[in-house]
């Protein structure tokens, strides 16, 4: 029963925070639509995983091409690196640990 009611806490707490990530992405891209000037940087940035199911990385590369301003690539054949289309990229560095401390630690929790 406790397992139970533990994963509903982390499974409530994980929409919350991709929500909160979605609703920051639309208002980006939003505001840079609406502005006579662009702020794109876009690049491609690898992403080591630590995941290894195959649920946990199509939940994470659903979750990631779902945000607006980025899109998933590809995952390598050994599924250890995943490859991300960011339009606003200031760090490649930063944006890696943003996903691996944000979305990638929250779908692990959920699917664990």
């Amino acid at each position: 029963m406790r397992y139970i009611l533990v994963k509903i806490v982390q499974i409530i707490a994980f929409a919350g925070f991709y929500l909160w990530e979605l609703i920051k992405a639309n208002l980006v891209l939003a505001y840079d639509i609406l502005t006579p000037t662009h702020h794109m940087k876009p690049g491609i940035v690898e992403i080591p995983l630590d995941i290894k199911s195959d649920y946990e990385i199509m939940t994470l590369v659903n979750l990631i091409t779902m945000t607006p301003g980025s899109l998933s690539l590809d995952v390598s054949e050994d599924k250890k690196r995943l490859y991300v289309h960011v339009l606003y990229l200031e760090d490649a560095d930063a944006y890696r640990e943003e996903v691996k401390s944000g979305l990638e630690r929250r779908v692990k929790e959920v699917w664990s």
